[in-house]
C-alpha cells in the first residue's frame, strides 16, 4: 500500500490520511470524553451538588450505588469529600464537563487541529489535580476520617488503581497534543 504525505517533505504514519495506522485519538479519546463524565459526574458532581439527606432526583440506587463503591473500595472522599477535592468537583462540573462534548466531536471528525491548545489545558489541569488525589491517597491518615478509608498498603494501591487512568489518559492526549506531528503542524498564512 502506499504510503500518504499529509505534510510536504515526509510521510506521516499517525495521521488521519493513513488508514493503516489506528490512531490513539480516533478510538480510546472519544471514548475518554463519553465515559468520563457519565461515571465520573453521578458520582462526584451529583454528591457534591446534592445534599446528603436529599434523594437524588428520586433514585436511591444512585446513593445505595456511591455508598456500596466507596465501601467496597474505602474512598471516603466521595462520601465526605475534603474541601480541596471539592474544588476540584467544581472546575469538573463547570469547566470540563462543556469541553467534553466539544473534545469528543474533535476527535472523532478527525483533523481538527485547533483542538489541539484546549486539550493540552484541560489535560494539564486534569493530571495536576490527579496528582494530588493520588498523593492524598497514599500518604493521608483516613484514621481519623468519619468513613473508613484505606488503611494498608494494599487498600491505598487498589484505591490508587482506580484514580490512575484518570491520571493516565490526560498524559497521554498531553503527549498527544505536544508530539504528534499532526497536531504540531501550523499553516502558515500566505501575505498578500
Amino acid at each position: 500500500m502506499q504510503r500518504v504525505h499529509c505534510h510536504k517533505h515526509s510521510p506521516c504514519l499517525n495521521c488521519s490520511t493513513n488508514p493503516q495506522v489506528p490512531r490513539l485519538d480516533h478510538s480510546v479519546f472519544p471514548l475518554h470524553w463519553w465515559l468520563h463524565p457519565v461515571e465520573n459526574h453521578i458520582f462526584a458532581v451529583l454528591r457534591l451538588l446534592l445534599s446528603d439527606r436529599m434523594c437524588w432526583f428520586g433514585f436511591p440506587k444512585l446513593t445505595d450505588l456511591l455508598q456500596q463503591y466507596a465501601t467496597s473500595f474505602r474512598d471516603p472522599m466521595m462520601l465526605q469529600p475534603p474541601e480541596w477535592f471539592k474544588a476540584f468537583i467544581y472546575c469538573e462540573a463547570f469547566l470540563q464537563l462543556p469541553f467534553f462534548p466539544v473534545a469528543a466531536y474533535a476527535f472523532l471528525k478527525g483533523g481538527c487541529r485547533w483542538i489541539r491548545t484546549p486539550a493540552i489545558i484541560y489535560s494539564t489541569h486534569v493530571a495536576t489535580t490527579l496528582f494530588a488525589i493520588l498523593a492524598h491517597i497514599l500518604f493521608h491518615d483516613f484514621s481519623k476520617s468519619e468513613h473508613v478509608g484505606p488503611q494498608t498498603l494494599r487498600e491505598r494501591l487498589v484505591l490508587l488503581s482506580i484514580y490512575l487512568p484518570y491520571l493516565l489518559i490526560p498524559l497521554l492526549i498531553l503527549f498527544t497534543m505536544l508530539c504528534n506531528p499532526h497536531y504540531k503542524h501550523v499553516e502558515k498564512r500566505k501575505r498578500k
